[in-house]
This record gives structure tokens, C-alpha cells and sequence, in this order.
């Protein structure tokens, strides 16, 4: 059995692994349950993986340019690779074969793993991405593959040409997961065929965090030591809660901070809490000569927030994890909060797996996410997303989350075994498919 992943996670090595700590909370159980469902599968994919990560969970990367290389032929290149399976569709032979028709070939079923990103967001990430990608997906289908699409968040799409495209790709996958509910919906108004498509639950609820005593002392000695005996709610910023963009934007003028530092006054002058600042994302050196984990961009925007909270000089009750963490690391910090408030949906998805009652900060500008409601929606914590361009929504949602915290945790406890057997389900079905 060989399975080929691909899709617009394909990214340069480091990127889904050590960057975006919620990348990673999806990978390891990705391709463990894929080895669960077939336990002598060669897994072969286009993301670029460490050497240890591609032994420890039995993975074999392959070039990131089979899939895209940001050269500026990258579509002439791939209009050529859908011509010769065109041909093979009506032929059953093959004029001549190039890397990736190679790798298609070898497989029995091609998986494209694309996140939030199968849609307009592509193209953030490089010219005619989408389209690429599309082609790539129709290259697999034409040479007679299982194609399916797993734990993805589709959509949005305002470019009418793609668009039609994306819908014949769509149409033509065996079966395809999303992650959350509402990305069916918005596909369905958006005129895709969703008939082979199931709404379950994102692979990152069965991430496991870190255990030991490295682990405990350090939550031991900077979380329970800095709270003082005071309940503790984390806090996480990133670029994408601000009301305007681009989500990167630095620096930023201390005013971008004023509701979020009022909102962190609030909890700690009018709850009596005292809030734990911490990034969610990581960074390290390019080129990788010798790799070492540091800071990434969300500690920036947590340190000026910081700085905002000081110079107000209203809350004295805040205190910053200042160490850089891995992501097993993370999460187990996030478990020992009495209550999360999140602008990063893996961090809220760390919490809400652990039982921790999360109020998830929506985003404030341009692109928006959908995900983020339909994750909400998985675990049943809808009515805790709350609008940052708005401080009453922002505090009301706050204020709800404390006064139910023992109902809502509660209501965790039982719901989130359902929605790690959902998860699980992404892989399960695929034995009906191949």
C-alpha cells in the first residue's frame, strides 16, 4: 500500500513543523492514524520534514517541487502534466512522465492536505498556487487514483475561473473530510457538489501533550509559582485578531493594543484572575545551518502587549512566558489553565481538548476564517467566539466563560471524546475508499 500526501501544506522544511505551533498539533496525528488504518503503508508527501520526524512517524518526503517551486513557469509546467494525463485518461498511455506523475503513478491513493488554505488563501503563498494546486489534484484524478481531500476547511473563492475549476476538483475527489461544519455549508451556497463530503473534526484534538518532570517543574516553577493561588487564564494574540492587516504587519502602534489590554484590566481588576501572556508560535533561523528553536512572531505582538499593559499601569496582575516552548511543551502548559482566551484556533483547540473553557478572538480584518466558528461549533463552544474589533463582545463572552466555567468544562468533559472519535474518522473511512 504507498499513499502520496500533497496539497498547499506543502512548504519549505520547518514551516509545518517548528513554525506555527498549530501546524504541528495537526501532523503527528495525521500521519499516525494513517498508519493505524494501514499499518504497512509507504507514505510518501510533498511536505518537508526533519530527518526525525520523518523516521519517528515512518514518513518519506519527497521534493516540495514535485508539488510547487515558485518558479515563474510553475503553471506552463503544470498545464503540461495535465495534458499528459488527459491523454492517459482517453489513451491508457503515457507520452512521456515527469517527478510528480512519477510519484502518482507508484501511488494507491493520493491525499491533499490543505487546511484553510485549498481556496483563495492559496495564493498568499505564492503566484497561481490554487490553480496549481487544482491541477495537481485533477493530474492524480485523471490517472485513475483514489483522490481525496482530508480535514480541511475550504473555501473562500471570489475568482470566478477558478472557482468553476475548484468544482469540477471537488466533484471529482472520492471523498473529502472538513474539519468543521461550516465549511459544507458555505460550499453547498457556493454551488459544490457536496454529496461525498463529511463534516467531522480537526486531526489537532488528539494531539497529546508533553508529560515528565521537565515538563511539571517548569509549569511548577513559572505558572503555579507566578499565579500566587489565583485562578490563571491564559492568553494568546496573533496578527490576525487585529481590526486591520496584513496578519504580519510589524511594527504596529501601541493603539492597535487598547482593547486587549483593556480586556486582560478587566480580567484581573473586575474577575480577580491573573492572566499568563504566551505565543503560540515559533521561529527559527534561514537557511537552517545550525537549527535552534526560538521565539516566533506572536512573541513580538505578546511583548508589546505587554509593554501596552505596563505603561497603562492598571494591572499589575499579568505575568509573560518568557521560554521558548515546543509544541508537546505547549500544550501542557495550556492544560493547566482555569480558563483560555485564544486568538489562535489550535491554541483554543489545546484548550478545549484539555477540558479548559477557551474564549476563541475571532479575526479582525480581511481575510476572514471560517474555521474558527466551525471548530467553536465541533466541540459546542459557538457562543464563545468572540468579535476583537468589539471590547463589550469581548468582555461579555469573558464575563460568560467565568461566571459557566463549571458547566462549560463539564459540557467539555463530554463532548470532546465525541469529537476525537470524529477526528479519528477522517482515516477510519478511508478503508471504504481504497
Amino acid at each position: 500500500m504507498n499513499i502520496l500526501v500533497i496539497g498547499q501544506c506543502s512548504l519549505h522544511w520547518g514551516r509545518m513543523e517548528f513554525g506555527n505551533i498549530g501546524n504541528y498539533y495537526i501532523m503527528e496525528p495525521f500521519f499516525r492514524e494513517l498508519h493505524n488504518v494501514f499499518p504497512n503503508a509507504n507514505i510518501a508527501t510533498t511536505m518537508q520534514f526533519s530527518k526525525r520526524f520523518c523516521i519517528d512517524e515512518n514518513v518519506n518526503t519527497v521534493p516540495m517541487e514535485l508539488y510547487y517551486g515558485w518558479q515563474d513557469n510553475e503553471l506552463a509546467l503544470v498545464k503540461e502534466e495535465l495534458e499528459l494525463s488527459e491523454r492517459y485518461k482517453l489513451t491508457g498511455e503515457l507520452a512521456t512522465t515527469t517527478p510528480f506523475i512519477d510519484e502518482v503513478l507508484k501511488a494507491d491513493l493520493v491525499i491533499d492536505f490543505s487546511g484553510d488554505i485549498w481556496g483563495d488563501n492559496a495564493n498568499f503563498l505564492g503566484q497561481d498556487r490554487f490553480e496549481i494546486g487544482l491541477l495537481k489534484d485533477k493530474i492524480a484524478q485523471n490517472l485513475g487514483k483514489k483522490v481525496v481531500m482530508l480535514a480541511g476547511s475550504p473555501g473562500p473563492f471570489t475568482n470566478e475561473i477558478t472557482k468553476t475549476l475548484a468544482k469540477g476538483v471537488y466533484a471529482g475527489f472520492d471523498m473529502v473530510t472538513n474539519r468543521e461544519p461550516v465549511s459544507a455549508k458555505l460550499l453547498s451556497e457556493a454551488g459544490f457538489d457536496i454529496s461525498k463530503t463529511l463534516s467531522l473534526a480537526c486531526p489537532a484534538f488528539m494531539f497529546e501533550p508533553a508529560t515528565g518532570n521537565k515538563i511539571e517543574s517548569f509549569i511548577a516553577k513559572q505558572i503555579k509559582n507566578n499565579s500566587g493561588n489565583r485562578p490563571v487564564v491564559g492568553f494568546i494574540l496573533c496578527g490576525w485578531n487585529f481590526e486591520t492587516g496584513p496578519f504580519d504587519k510589524w511594527p504596529r502602534e501601541d493603539a492597535n493594543y487598547i482593547k486587549f489590554a483593556q480586556l486582560i484590566e478587566h480580567v484581573t481588576e473586575n474577575l480577580g484572575l491573573r492572566v499568563c501572556l504566551m505565543s503560540h508560535s515559533n521561529g527559527f533561523d534561514v537557511p537552517v545551518v545550525n537549527f535552534k528553536l526560538q521565539h516566533g512572531r506572536d512573541y513580538l505582538v505578546i511583548k508589546q502587549l505587554e509593554k501596552v499593559l505596563k505603561d497603562r499601569g492598571i494591572s499589575k496582575d499579568f505575568f509573560t512566558v518568557e521560554q521558548v516552548l515546543n509544541t508537546w511543551e505547549t500544550k501542557a502548559v495550556i492544560g493547566t489553565f482555569d480558563m483560555l482566551i485564544s486568538g489562535r484556533i489550535h491554541a483554543a483547540v489545546s484548550g478545549l481538548s484539555q477540558c479548559v473553557p477557551t474564549v476563541i478572538i475571532d479575526y479582525g480584518h480581511e481575510p476572514k476564517a471560517h474555521k474558527l466558528l466551525g471548530f467553536a461549533t465541533v466541540a459546542g463552544a459557538q457562543e464563545y467566539v468572540a468579535d476583537p474589533v468589539l471590547l463589550d463582545d469581548l468582555t461579555e463572552k469573558v464575563n460568560a466563560c467565568w461566571l459557566n466555567k463549571n458547566k462549560y468544562k463539564q459540557r467539555l468533559q463530554l463532548n470532546i471524546p465525541k469529537v476525537k472519535e470524529l477526528a479519528k474518522q477522517n482515516f477510519s473511512l478511508l478503508k471504504d475508499i481504497v
